[in-house]
């Protein structure tokens, strides 16, 4: 019985012209060689997946190879390629730096730096995961990675460049490694698959890439695994059951059900990704994908070169597309992005996703903004017409002319007022109190006295009340 090699590690590029979505940095490694203008340190960043380890071994394998080709690619058939093929090279030395991160793996690095190679051209040390380093061993490594020997090379990848220290990242050439395109990744996939006698689905390997996010081996790890739980060719519903995800056709249904106004398929949808136990942010990223997808296809046409549709979805997207205006897509994608960092944090996340799919769905009956103020310009310059239009004087019509009455009899004489009582003296202030008709409708203003006056006036209140309590008891 034969032992089983995953994909990912049996199709990993044994040359330059095997490695995908890196043609810049391959082509700079390569004139390095060819014009002899190497570094003695070399940084490779990028996310999973994107053959950051893989380049370093290629670079180390061209650098140490007895027979190199006339593109500067290893033969693969010497000692030197089939040992750090097989990883038992005494020249190149892969250190894991998540297990060897202290000053000791460092010293003892420091301590076999001057020994010359057994049989290579180049000594090369690659420590994967450099980020994972202490401080102490960073600065450790600082003498030896600035001067090293002549014939020695160092080769370090991470993910976390922004972890490392800037005085190793100033020793370095730095490369960072690009997510790898979707399209590629699906050519791929093609080529392994017809490699293995594998039938898929053109939509199933979209699915998959889409899936990987721009990791080549993520993408091939699935592939792994997607044929090891189906016998037979392989769909997109296959692939949708293996990794948990919602069935394509939910985003159609969508489109359809919104401009029909069927608010009732959001609830549906809802309910049929939480029964199945589906991936529902990976459900809310998919979402913002298609309206993406559908904006580009009424900017630019379902067969734009930018656009990686399967050529089976390509009549229904166009279908979608005209459901919507321009406006809505881009209402609706603002939407999404602002929804995406907030549903992580919303308390009932199937009520936050029926919301969503509602609010999309609304977009059908909403009328847009520039509509509205375009309405609005037609008909202030509408009213503006009318009222520019002259109109005809009119002349003035008399009054009617009422006929001569007899005089009316004059009115009776009011009666004479009540004669006014005698004003009463308090010091210096007079009060009267009979009011004028003037003021009547008034408030009254309160009285202000002297304050000089102020001590008489209570002194005469005083002798007022003690002589009429004297009165009243005599009677």
């Amino acid at each position: 019985m034969t032992h089983y090699r995953v994909m990912a590690r049996r199709y990993r590029p044994q040359v330059f012209a095997d490695v995908v979505g890196q043609d810049a940095i391959v082509t700079t490694l390569k004139n390095a060689i060819h014009n002899n203008k190497l570094a003695h340190a070399y940084l490779f960043c990028g996310s999973r997946g994107t053959g950051k380890t893989t380049l370093a071994r290629l670079f180390a394998k061209a650098l140490n190879c007895q027979k190199p080709t006339a593109e500067g690619e290893p033969c693969n058939q010497c000692s030197s390629c089939k040992e750090i093929a097989g990883g038992n090279s005494l020249d190149v030395l892969e250190i894991d730096g998540a297990s060897h991160r202290g000053i000791d793996d460092i010293r003892q690095i420091n301590e076999t730096v001057g020994y010359a190679a057994s049989s290579g051209k180049y000594k090369i040390y690659i420590i994967d995961e450099v980020h994972m380093l202490t401080k102490e061993a960073f600065n450790a490594l600082l003498k030896t990675l600035e001067e090293p020997p002549e014939k020695v090379m160092f080769l370090f990848a991470t993910t976390e460049p922004h972890k490392v220290l800037p005085t190793i990242l100033s020793r370095c050439q730095r490369f960072n490694l690009n997510r790898i395109p979707s399209d590629k990744i699906c050519s791929k996939l093609q080529s392994i698959c017809k490699d293995l006698n594998i039938t898929i689905e053109e939509r199933a390997l979209k699915s998959i890439a889409d899936y990987a996010e721009g990791g080549l081996r993520d993408a091939e790890s699935l592939l792994d695994q997607i044929s090891a739980f189906h016998e037979g060719p392989i769909t997109a519903k296959t692939v949708t059951d293996v990794l948990g995800l919602m069935p394509h056709d939910a985003l159609f249904t969508i489109d359809a059900a919104g401009k029909e106004g069927k608010i009732a398929v959001a609830f549906d949808v809802a309910e049929q990704l939480f029964s199945q136990g589906k991936n529902m942010m990976h459900f809310i990223e998919t979402l913002t994908e298609h309206y993406r997808t559908l904006l580009l296809v009424k900017l630019a046409g379902a067969d734009a070169p930018f656009l990686s549709i399967a050529n089976e979805e390509k009549q229904r997207y166009q279908q979608s597309a005209s459901y919507y205006s321009q406006e809505q897509c881009l209402e609706i994608l603002e939407y999404l992005v602002e929804m995406q960092a907030e549903i992580r944090f919303h308390p009932s996340p199937r009520i936050a996703l029926e919301t969503i799919l509602m609010h999309i769905m609304r977009t059908h009956q909403a009328i847009p903004i520039e509509l509205l103020v375009r309405r609005l310009a037609e008909l202030e310059k509408s009213l503006g017409k009318v009222e520019s239009v002259p109109v005809a004087p009119v002349a003035p019509v008399a009054p009617p002319v009422a006929p001569i009455a007899a005089a009316p009899k004059a009115p009776p004489a009011p009666p004479a007022p009540p004669a006014p009582k005698p004003v009463e003296n308090l010091g210096s202030t007079t009060v009267d109190p009979t009011p004028t008709p003037q003021d009547l409708g008034k408030k009254p203003a309160p009285l202000i006295l002297d304050k000089s006056k102020q001590s008489r006036y209570d002194t005469i209140l005083q002798f007022a009340a003690v002589e009429l309590e004297g009165t009243i008891q005599k009677q």
